[in-house]
């Protein structure tokens, strides 16, 4: 790239929008929102790692808070960045410093792989007091750099997969945890965007059958100092540096990273499958007051951070990562809302997840669920018409939000998880009264506003927590491997080991384990709301009882695709009750159940005590009691879709037994004739056998059995 041209041309007044470099046929137009700044300069480079820029242009126009310029001449693949200048006072929130080359908000891809170095600082870290000299060290052979990049791309997915709510199945994915270790994903696509779109991984993908890929984060984000240090890696991503760029430790080379995460996406959706991406607007990779200055600190300060109220030179952190994005601030709101409207249009994304989502409901510093945030976002065209999901929840107070947010949200449900956990685990406070809420959509949550039960996402496991084999294999987490002396990561697991903590040869807790993540994995999936998958539980993955491998970029987290027979064993049966669920409509209903009666007088749901009678107000409250029936009727107003077509509902019995071996007499009702096994955790053998209304039927120890009803 000949940048020395680019000073013998006459830089334009270009135009205040759209912000970021935006390329033409004649050159580039830069666009950067700073209300504070005095001087803007824009700086040109050859390559990542020079010392100095090739070239430098002072944007002399301004409309409003924008400065802005047109310079002919710039093509794609130019690296540029900014110096800009403004008074440099934090106890008043100011830390303008043009000694920094800082990376452009709106950067569509960042020109190289950044890691760590503490020259990124421009100061040296240990006394609390540094942050208020001013540091005259450059930054420029350190900085990240924007590319200007052409967006044209040929897509073939003419119509997206428009996954209904209550027919998706998320499976939440890293995008190098699933492709790193299979030995079918070409070597060189490994850890890549196109592994996660290869053939093998496609294949699983559909013979699991579900329906929606939420991706760990792929925004660019940056390494911790801590972690480089110790040798670890930030490998979960939850550090953004830029929201525009697609992270490029995920490409084959920086400037591929748009190109090859649309071809990702592209040849996702020609498989049917949805795209979910994992967003983190609460915070960025800056840190606290003694971060590095390497984009919103030094574009602007005031604007882009919510300080404390006691002293603007501190931060508020209702993240636990040292700042928070001030989405009171309308260019930073615009500036999250121009990045999701971005990943939906330009890179085809079909909904997000958001992390810590009630940070972007706080106006000042409470949890506001009228913020601007959810009302622009109820506006806008486009992202009303994705799908968003709320981590309903912050680490400040008033964070906790579960099923507080908007109408058009689904909400991962905490409570869901720690009920069915505590359920199956034996812990105390695990109700039959609060099974059964979550069981049938957890409509005490959810049932209000015009929600449906798909504003539940159910799930058990996720990144953050114990795999499901680890859910069954140990009782206390083990992350020694962290570097933080076991002290990270949550100690309230509600988990259990079955006998023998960690690994074992025993073939009687072997086989109790494997009893107890079929019923956990058959529960969610069975479950009213959305299940999601954590990624590998369907390879009986372990992570060697570490419930924050958050930093460990190893084994530990990539995939074994290596099975053995009781690891196979399982897959069969994930996939087999996940198409169990996508074929009958009785368990992803479109309203919520309410125990209302059909014509034959059969309730919608009815809940069966083990002594064949149905359960009553006693029987809600005891925590001993861990034996129920669930009679899902046919009888529904739910028996048409959403266009008139009517629905084929079956009435099922869902027996869960979380104790030892009992018997279960079925219910004996005058509208079902004869009870049918479809599916069965243990054992299989009974599937097919048919049992009469009042029977005995044998339940094994922790166990989940669906009988089909065979109307009189």
């Amino acid at each position: 790239m000949e940048v020395q041209v680019l000073n013998e041309v006459e830089l334009l007044e270009g135009k205040p929008f759209p912000l970021g470099a935006t390329l033409t046929p004649d050159g580039a137009n830069f666009a950067i929102f700073s209300e504070h700044a005095t001087k803007v300069t824009l700086v040109f480079f050859d390559k990542a790692g020079d010392e100095k820029p090739a070239s430098t242009r002072v944007l002399k126009d301004r409309t409003g808070p924008i400065w802005h310029g047109f310079l002919k001449g710039v093509k794609a693949g130019q690296l540029y960045g900014y110096r800009i200048e403004g008074p440099y006072n934090p106890e008043e929130a100011h830390r303008f410093n043009p000694h920094k080359v800082l990376l452009d908000p709106y950067a569509k891809t960042i020109g190289r792989s950044l890691t760590w170095d503490d020259s990124l600082f421009g100061y040296h870290v240990g006394s609390p007091q540094e942050d208020l000299d001013f540091s005259d060290r450059d930054s420029a052979p350190y900085a990240p750099l924007g590319e200007v990049i052409d967006p044209q791309f040929e897509w073939t997915d003419a119509n997206r997969p428009n996954i209904h709510w209550r027919d998706t199945i998320i499976y939440e994915a890293h995008v190098k945890g699933i492709t790193q270790r299979h030995p079918d994903v070409p070597e060189e696509l490994r850890g890549r965007y196109l592994g996660v779109a290869s053939d093998p991984i496609i294949d699983h993908l559909h013979r699991l059958g579900v329906t929606s890929v939420q991706l760990l984060p792929v925004h660019a984000f940056l390494q911790d100092r801590h972690l480089v240090q110790k040798g670890l890696t930030n490998y979960w991503g939850y550090n953004t540096l830029n929201f525009f760029s697609p992270e490029p430790t995920y490409a084959s080379a920086p400037d591929r990273a748009v190109e090859e995460f649309k071809q990702m996406v592209d040849r996702l959706h020609n498989a049917g499958f949805e795209v979910l991406l994992d967003v983190v607007y609460n915070h960025t990779a800056e840190g606290n007051r003694l971060g590095p200055t390497l984009s919103f600190r030094g574009v602007d300060n005031l604007s882009y951070y919510k300080e404390s109220p006691q002293s603007s030179r501190y931060y508020m952190d209702f993240t636990g990562t040292g700042n928070t994005l001030d989405m009171g601030n309308p260019h930073v709101l615009q500036m999250v809302m121009d990045s999701l409207r971005y990943w939906a249009t330009e890179m085809h994304v079909d909904g997000f997840r958001f992390d810590l989502a009630s940070v972007l409901a706080r106006k000042l510093y409470e949890v506001d669920m009228l913020s601007p945030f959810f009302q622009v976002i109820q506006q806008d065209p486009v992202l009303s018409q994705v799908k968003l999901i709320a981590e309903p929840w912050d680490v400040g107070m008033g964070g906790y939000q579960v099923g507080g947010f908007p109408w058009q949200w689904a909400e991962w449900n905490g409570r869901y998880r720690d009920s069915v956990r505590s359920f199956w685990t034996n812990m105390n406070g695990a109700t039959l009264g609060e099974l059964a809420k979550r069981l049938a959509g957890s409509a005490d949550m959810y049932n209000h506003s015009g929600r449906r039960p798909f504003a539940s996402v159910n799930f058990l496991t996720a990144h953050d927590g114990f795999t499901l084999e680890d859910l069954v294999s140990y009782e206390h987490k083990h992350n020694d491997a962290n570097g933080e002396d076991n002290r990270d990561g949550h100690d309230d697991n509600r988990s259990c080991n079955c006998g023998v903590e960690g690994p074992t040869d025993d073939p009687g807790i072997l086989a109790a384990r494997e009893r107890m993540k079929r019923s956990l994995f058959a529960t969610m999936v069975l479950s009213q709301g959305i299940p999601m998958i954590l990624g590998g539980d369907e390879l009986s993955r372990t992570q060697q009882g570490n419930n924050n491998t958050y930093c460990q970029d190893n084994e530990l987290n990539w995939y074994d695709w290596d099975l053995d027979e009781r690891k196979q064993s399982f897959l069969d049966f994930a996939r087999q009750v996940v198409a169990f669920r996508k074929s009958n409509e009785s368990f992803h209903r479109r309203h919520f159940l309410t125990g209302a009666a059909g014509p034959s007088g059969l309730e919608d749901v009815s809940w069966w005590h083990p002594e064949g009678r149905p359960l009553n107000e006693d029987d809600w409250d005891h925590s001993y009691q861990r034996a129920m029936g669930m009679l899902l009727s046919g009888e529904s107003v739910d028996a048409r879709d959403e266009k008139g077509n009517a629905v084929d509902y079956t009435s099922y019995l869902v027996l869960f037994n979380a104790n030892g071996e009992m018997n279960f007499r079925l219910p004996d009702l005058p509208q079902i004739a004869r009870w049918r096994v479809n599916l069965a955790t243990q054992p299989e053998e009974v599937q097919g056998e048919t049992f009469e209304g009042g029977a005995e039927f044998p339940l094994p120890p922790a166990c989940v059995v669906v009988l089909e009803a065979e109307p009189a």
